[in-house]
């Protein structure tokens, strides 16, 4: 059905309104809402063209057909003042000739508002005259809105609560499951292991029952990797054996047998390939009776408890060395630091008086331990005197000085090794 502007067929009063007419609410209007205006009633329209004589037609602001029984007349000279704002389109009064459009004259329904029922085609009714809108003042307090109107809003069902409990119980029995597989598994293992243990026992070696040599292999007859590492194990060294000077220092520890032949064992003294005969010796207790000059008096003050003496020869020339025995090794250092003159030169064995009358002979002193020890070296004529040039003098007494000394170190050592020897014997 198309829609359009009544034409011959659109007579006034062909369809005629039903039921009581309502007006309808405007949007954008907040105050009260109008008092309705019962719509007048529809004057017949011209069959033709208005005469010249006739008034003009009204406007489209102008109230609707005369009520039945109003009296019909032309509308006032003087129409009303224009609205401030525009009226709305639905405000409008039927257009001229009687119909508002589609077929038979009928008014349109007008669109649905939000919030108002749709009236329906028994409750439709002609539009009233339009509400004149009230003028906005800016300075006015704001309205308040509507309420939405229509249909309830739905409301949305919410999620149930979980069964915490229930969830819990479910979480404990899956626990308690994993537990149970997890002991069942290692059971199992620890099973297999000790079974293939035992077949790899019985299939390797007999019982003790049937006689029959169940031992294990050697450690030699073992496999070896070579390029294993192997284990290295450093020797736990030994004790360092005792100083032998601990034991040449003190009369405590030199417990050795102590002599001329100890000291001065054999018939020479023979060093880097140098041998001297050996002559006379001796021993004392008195040890200023084998001295001259003032160190007899020296050697008794300090502890001198006795002197060992021995005499060799070579070539024309002969020494004398005097050993001075002490209690300990301070009172022999004192000894050798005051030493004054020498000792006395011993004769004998072949050898002749020599370093006696007033000849000038060659004189050392020096001490190792608790030992002091003395040379006097001169030519056996007994005539000459020695001189820096003398150097088979020098040489004669400065090697039965070193022979000394290192009799005396040996003897030391010989009782720390004994000592050491004794001591492993011992934790052994």
């Amino acid at each position: 059905m198309s829609i359009g502007h009544g034409g011959p067929s659109d007579a006034p009063g062909a369809n005629p309104p039903h039921g009581t007419p309502q007006p309808p609410t405007p949007q954008g209007h907040f105050g009260p809402p109008p008092t309705p205006t019962p719509p007048p009633a529809a004057a017949p329209a011209p069959a033709g063209p208005p005469s010249a004589g006739l008034p003009a037609a009204s406007p489209p602001w102008a109230a609707g057909p005369t009520p039945p029984g109003a009296p019909a007349g032309p509308p006032s000279a003087s129409p009303p003042a224009a609205p401030a704002f525009a009226s709305p389109p639905w405000a409008a009064g039927p257009p001229p000739g009687g119909g508002t459009g589609g077929q038979g004259g009928r008014p349109l329904p007008l669109p649905a508002q939000p919030g108002t029922p749709r009236p329906t085609p028994d409750t439709a009714a002609p539009f009233s005259a339009p509400h004149t809108p009230t003028p906005h003042n800016p300075y006015a307090a704001p309205h308040a809105p509507h309420a939405p109107q229509g249909p309830t809003a739905q409301v949305t069902p919410t999620t149930p609560t979980p069964d915490w409990s229930a969830l819990a119980d479910a979480a404990t029995t899956r626990t308690r499951r994993k537990r149970l597989l997890y002991i069942g598994g290692a059971l199992l293992a620890t099973l297999t292991v000790a079974a293939l243990v035992t077949t790899a026992i019985v299939s390797s070696g007999t019982s003790p029952s049937d006689g029959k040599n169940t031992s294990l292999p050697s450690p030699e007859s073992l496999p070896t990797d070579p390029g294993a590492p192997t284990p290295s194990f450093s020797p736990v060294a030994p004790p360092p054996p005792p100083d032998p000077k601990e034991f040449i220092s003190s009369a405590e520890k030199d417990k050795a047998p102590l002599s001329a032949d100890t000291l001065f064992p054999g018939n020479s003294l023979t060093l880097e390939g140098r041998t001297y005969p050996k002559g006379a010796t001796n021993r004392v207790t008195d040890c200023a009776s084998g001295t001259q000059g003032n160190l007899g008096g020296i050697l008794n003050a300090n502890g001198c408890t006795q002197l060992i003496r021995a005499t060799f020869t070579k070539d024309g020339a002969a020494v004398t060395v005097g050993v001075a025995v002490f209690p300990t090794e301070a009172q022999a250092l004192k000894a050798k630091n005051q030493v004054k003159d020498g000792v006395a030169s011993l004769p004998g064995s072949g050898v002749p008086t020599f370093c006696r009358n007033g000849t000038i002979c060659r004189k050392t002193a020096n001490s190792y331990g608790r030992y002091a020890y003395f040379t006097v070296s001169g030519f056996t004529d007994n005539k000459r005197n020695v001189t820096p040039k003398d150097k088979n003098v020098f040489a004669l007494g400065d090697d039965a000085a070193k022979y000394t000394f290192l009799r005396i170190v040996e003897r030391g050592r010989v009782q720390a090794s004994a000592a050491a020897t004794a001591d492993t014997t011992a934790s052994s």
